[in-house]
């Protein structure tokens, strides 16, 4: 283990991914830890704490310790933090690393404290926070530093956070609260009141990702879910078309079409002329949802394009800031003072 080992963390809602310096994207796990209630125990981190979500017997509790992009249960989060970084760097670690850790660009400064404090406790020597628009485009491989606009939507599991990047720094930004986890929620909410048919949150994130739809397909697509039927209260499985989805993610859908639509607006002129030539940067699990670079395009007229392996945009971007963590030491990027703690 040499001295300068440093991590970058995208700390998201849904999946937390750990990129180590020289070795790239080393754990990708979900964001959800499980508890033993009585003991307060550690039981499980990440996948295997996730199969356990909405199937625990009563002194097992199954958390998601980070809620719409920040950190809503600070313990567990440090915990989850902890775990993870041991579990890439091995416990018997003789120098504490740097960490840099991704947050959506709307975070007060209380939430930054926040998410410092939990990497300091998890044992940084000096942690980084990061936008998450501008790690997501250094991911997307776009040259931030040039005198030129870039639009990047990075849409993860609890933000949609819309930027506008020039010089290396944002020029206007949005977050908005609406995105993966959202999604979720309005299936849920559309299979009850059109189906009468109760699912948990698993099953609307499985058909979000199999049939997910929110422009017209070509060839439309089915599946078969399970739930409860409300009326009779017994197990009932039904076939939900991709049409369907499209109306279950309508609404949710539409605020972030109009959130993309309000910082175009409140663009300047240069900066969005270059964006109509060089299109708007889709990363972030959301955006693989089928149809959304369509219907952004034809809703502001501008080509859309989601980068490659979208998920580890923000992560990657994370890390390769850490690499040149030198060169940005005095920029947009927040420090926190190093841990003499041993």
């Amino acid at each position: 283990m040499g001295f300068g080992q440093d991590i970058g963390i995208d700390l998201g809602t849904a999946t937390v991914l750990v990129y180590i310096k020289g070795k790239g994207i080393v754990l990708r796990e979900p964001a959800v830890v499980a508890i033993d209630k009585n003991t307060n125990k550690l039981l499980a981190v990440g996948e295997e704490a996730r199969r356990m979500l909405g199937r625990t017997p009563g002194n097992i509790v199954a958390i998601r310790p980070l809620r719409e992009g920040v950190i809503s249960d600070y313990d567990i989060t440090e915990r989850m933090l902890k775990y993870f970084i041991n579990k890439v760097t091995g416990s018997r670690r003789f120098f504490k690393p740097r960490i840099m850790v991704c947050v959506p660009s709307g975070v007060t400064e209380v939430e930054k404290r926040a998410v410092i404090d939990a990497s300091m406790q998890a044992g940084a020597r000096k942690t980084y926070l990061i936008e998450e628009p501008i790690a997501a485009a250094i991911g997307a491989g776009i040259d931030i530093a040039k005198a030129c606009g870039s639009m990047v939507v990075d849409m993860g599991g609890g933000t949609t956070d819309i930027a506008v990047i020039s010089l290396g720094g944002t020029v206007v930004s949005t977050s908005i609260k609406i995105a993966g986890d959202k999604f979720d929620e309005a299936i849920v909410r559309y299979m009850r009141k059109k189906h009468n048919i109760m699912i948990g949150e698993r099953t609307a994130e499985e058909l979000k990702i199999n049939i997910g739809t929110v422009y017209p397909r070509v060839q439309e697509v089915t599946m078969d879910i399970r739930g409860r039927n409300l009326i009779s209260g017994l197990p009932k499985t039904i076939t939900i078309s991709s049409t369907e989805m499209m109306e279950a993610l309508e609404e949710p859908i539409s605020s972030i079409v109009e959130a993309v639509h309000s910082v175009l607006e409140r663009t300047p002129p240069e900066l969005a002329a270059d964006i109509s030539d060089r299109g708007i940067v889709m990363t972030g699990g959301g955006s693989l949802i089928y149809g959304l670079d369509k219907l952004l395009h034809e809703k502001t007229g501008i080509n859309v394009i989601i980068s490659d392996d979208s998920i580890s945009c923000v992560a990657l971007g994370t890390g390769r800031a850490l690499d040149n963590i030198e060169a940005i030491e005095d920029s947009a990027l927040v420090e926190k003072r190093t841990n003499y703690r041993r």
